[in-house]
């Protein structure tokens, strides 16, 4: 600031000089050196736009790694209740089996997706591979089938309705403001159920660890169809058991299809939870990464710029002392 104020200062003088006719000023140095302070102020608007630049980016960076810490603590909590959940449903499919490729008349297609963002590739992963499943089932079963399309989650629903408009249904949301139940679970269970579905195939991502989650399908299948299914290798294994109950074998079986529907919903919304916060941990650790190195490039860039304002004003300084020494 001082080197300011006495660049000005000089600046002045040599005006005056050059109106009293001083040869010095005559030759024209005095009307430079006038320009060069007079456009001081253009000089150090980039400088400024560089400092907000700075500032902007280290608030981004601060935001980001508290978001990365949220996320790791939320993630926490959320594997103890996937490991939970995965104790439900994996009994089911040791004994009804895994049937991917069966196909129905009708049946419901579940894309499982998370109501926020900034989380990476999660939710558009979810997207392509349920339009890619779409696709094979309408080329296997024909366009006499019957398929809805259901999203669980806010982000997954725009994307599904504008490539998948005529097969969407509708969307829940909301789902993951409070605590996933498995009471919140029976009743998007319920209303599947009203489709009458043969097929009900649900597509989440299934958290492996805190960097890799896979995109998965579970199948659930009506008892009618189970029964179906008892020919085949990785089939209905209900036979092998005893069952003691008051009730049909058929009411057994729907009582334990629709149980299987609402297990299976309830760890998918938790796998695909977890998978969310492990997305968003990875996602907010880079941007802070990338945070930092832009802000690295421009505090160098800043402090170039600033050398080179002080370099110039001394240069300045020390010409407008000469020529004043000169006259």
């Amino acid at each position: 600031m001082a080197l300011r104020n006495a660049a000005s200062f000089l600046g002045q003088r040599l005006v005056g000089a050059a109106e009293l006719g001083i040869s010095a000023a005559k030759s024209g140095a005095g009307e430079a050196l006038t320009n060069a302070f007079v456009t001081d102020g253009v000089r150090h608007a980039s400088n400024q736009a560089v400092k907000q630049r700075i500032r902007a980016i280290k608030n981004i960076g601060k935001i980001t790694k508290a978001m990365k810490m949220v996320a790791a603590s939320k993630m926490k909590n959320a594997q103890v209740a996937v490991e939970q959940s995965r104790g439900i449903v994996n009994p089911f499919v040791r004994l009804f089996g895994d049937h991917p490729g069966v196909e129905g008349k009708a049946g419901v297609t579940v894309a499982v997706t998370s109501d926020r963002g900034l989380c990476g590739g999660l939710n558009s992963n979810i997207t392509k591979y349920t339009r890619a499943l779409l696709k094979l089932d309408t080329a296997t079963a024909g366009e006499a089938a019957s398929t809805k399309l259901v999203s669980i989650g806010d982000k997954g629903r725009s994307q599904l309705m504008r490539a998948e408009g005529r097969l969407f249904s509708y969307a829940i949301a909301d789902t993951y403001k409070v605590r996933v139940t498995f009471a919140q679970a029976s009743l998007i269970a319920e209303e599947l159920l009203k489709n009458n579905p043969e097929v009900v195939k649900v597509m989440f991502n299934k958290f492996r660890s805190a960097i890799s989650f896979k995109p998965t399908l579970a199948t659930v299948l009506t008892p009618e169809t189970l029964e179906k299914q008892l020919t085949e290798p990785t089939g209905n294994r209900l036979d092998a058991y005893e069952i003691e109950a008051t009730h049909e074998r058929s009411d057994v079986m729907r009582d334990l299809a629709e149980f299987q529907l609402a297990a299976t919903l309830y760890n998918a919304m938790l796998e695909n939870n977890c998978s969310e916060h492990a997305s968003r941990m990875s996602a907010m650790e880079n941007s802070t990464k990338s945070a930092g190195e832009m802000l690295g490039k421009l505090t160098l860039e800043y402090n170039r710029k600033r050398q080179a304002t002080i370099t110039t004003e001394l240069i300045e300084i020390i010409a407008g002392a000469s020529a004043l020494m000169d006259a």
